[in-house]
């Protein structure tokens, strides 16, 4: 029995702030990626502000993710990403590798 290969699109960069100013268009932006792709990576590193908004849709793309059955996993967070995961306490229930650079230690 042949196994389907996942498709993996590059990883999706997000470059500017995850803020309610650009929810809406970064929303559609992270819905599109995940259908054209079974694996959606998202890369967070260049993030320099997040808020609640910018939350939403990162819950909003690993719900719609499980939905249709493929996955969507942040690859690089910034320190604004990663302080947001830990106020809500959310790092655990997200599933990502989340590592914090040797400068932070």
């Amino acid at each position: 029995m042949a196994t389907r290969k996942k498709k993996t699109a590059p990883p999706l960069v997000i470059a500017e702030d995850m803020t309610i100013y650009n929810a809406a268009a970064q929303k559609q932006r992270l819905l599109d990626a995940l259908q054209g792709t079974d694996r959606l990576e998202i890369d967070l590193s260049a993030v320099g502000e997040i808020d609640t908004a910018g939350f939403q849709l990162l819950v909003l793309v690993k719900r719609e993710a499980r939905r249709l059955d493929k996955e969507a996993q942040i690859v690089a967070h910034s320190e604004a990403v990663r302080e947001l995961l830990d106020f809500y306490n959310m790092a655990a229930a997200f599933g990502d590798p989340l590592l914090i650079p040797a400068a932070r230690a």
